[in-house]
């Protein structure tokens, strides 16, 4: 989405900040759903939908792994937005001509507009757009994943997991919740605290929740169940960008990641597994917040660090068992097109 209260603003002198103020995310999404009964005019139907992502963001992030870990990327193409905006929404300025090939249009705004001629709210990713008509469909990220697993089952790939399995659902609710109030839009808080007293308030919210998920992750691989769910994978995306961003960018500075033990031996884990890590474009994610932020960062600099060798070390999270996919396999590489740069990983 926009890394905002749900609205894009100008790369060069947006406004994320509101001065004296606490930050408030504009949950506004079009809540629109693509079910397997097509109750809301949009039935499960592989190949009709185009899901659209930038890798910069983290809420677009979550929907890239679970495609990913579901086997997906057939039934639901996927087309890949720059890592920065300007007002005027997301652009494909990665694909030749700056147009996306299937959808035919220059800027995300323009599926929305299709749909909503008057559409006043966030330009946001992840979206899934309806190609026969070039509308919009959904932009309302915390129910996609979650469809995903629970509409597109006919279309999984074998071996894929149960990342959203009946009988965890209700702790994974509870645990996506507190997850996503003090960490995930937890950190933005932070960033985007327009006094002292806000930010100080956010600050502490944020590293007392991290505390309560390190004492739970302590003695266990995963955060509900001994496999693999949706609520890890909520938590990854915010994890995967805390020292490259938020540390310095979003001043959420107790500590970085790396110096949270239980935390960091938990990410690494995750992003050593098949569809974490091979999903995240550090280059896009640093070039998204320091280049858009510019009421943060007027200067428009990217940091070059920090070194992302130390991803790869080891572990250790095996010896507290737990079974990564379950009854399930771990998904095969990325196809073709959708590989993270190798100069913009550690992976590679």
């Amino acid at each position: 989405m926009a890394e905002s209260n749900g609205r894009t603003a100008t790369q060069t002198g947006g406004k994320y900040v509101e001065p004296g103020g606490e930050f408030t995310r504009d949950q506004r999404y079009i809540a629109t759903r693509i079910t397997v009964d097509g109750r809301d005019g949009y039935p499960v139907e592989p190949g009709r939908y185009r899901l659209v992502v930038s890798r910069a963001c983290p809420w677009a992030n979550r929907m890239i792994i679970v495609r990913r870990l579901l086997g997906l990327e057939e039934a639901l193409p996927m087309a890949v937005a720059g890592p920065t905006h300007d007002a005027r929404s997301w652009t494909f300025d990665l694909d030749p001509g700056g147009r996306d090939p299937v959808l035919g249009i220059e800027r995300l705004a323009e599926a929305f507009f299709a749909r909503y001629p008057d559409y006043d709210r966030g330009i946001t990713v992840p979206a899934i757009v309806d190609v026969p008509t070039g509308q919009v469909v959904t932009n309302d990220y915390a129910q996609m994943t979650l469809d995903l697993s629970t509409e597109w089952g006919a279309y999984h790939r074998e071996g894929a997991p149960q990342l959203y399995p009946e009988h965890l659902r209700a702790e994974i609710d509870e645990v996506n919740a507190v997850v996503f109030a003090d960490v995930n839009n937890g950190v933005y808080r932070c960033g985007f605290a327009g006094s002292q007293e806000a930010y100080d308030k956010a600050y502490r919210r944020l590293f007392d929740r991290l505390d309560w998920l390190s004492d739970r992750l302590a003695n266990q691989r995963y955060l509900v169940g001994d496999t693999i769910t949706e609520a890890d994978v909520r938590l990854f995306t915010t994890l995967a960008r805390f020292d490259p961003v938020y540390h310095g960018h979003f001043k959420c500075n107790r500590q970085k990641l790396s110096e949270m033990p239980v935390l960091w031996a938990y990410a690494r884990d995750l992003f050593t597994t098949p569809g974490f890590g091979d999903t995240i474009d550090f280059d896009h994610i640093k070039r998204h917040y320091y280049e858009v932020h510019r009421d943060i960062n007027p200067t428009g600099v990217v940091p070059l660090g920090p070194d992302l060798v130390n991803w790869l070390s080891p572990h250790g999270r095996e010896a507290l068992g737990g079974r990564p996919f379950g009854d399930g396999t771990p998904p095969p590489p990325p196809p073709p097109g959708e590989q993270v740069p190798p100069e913009h990983t550690p992976i590679g």
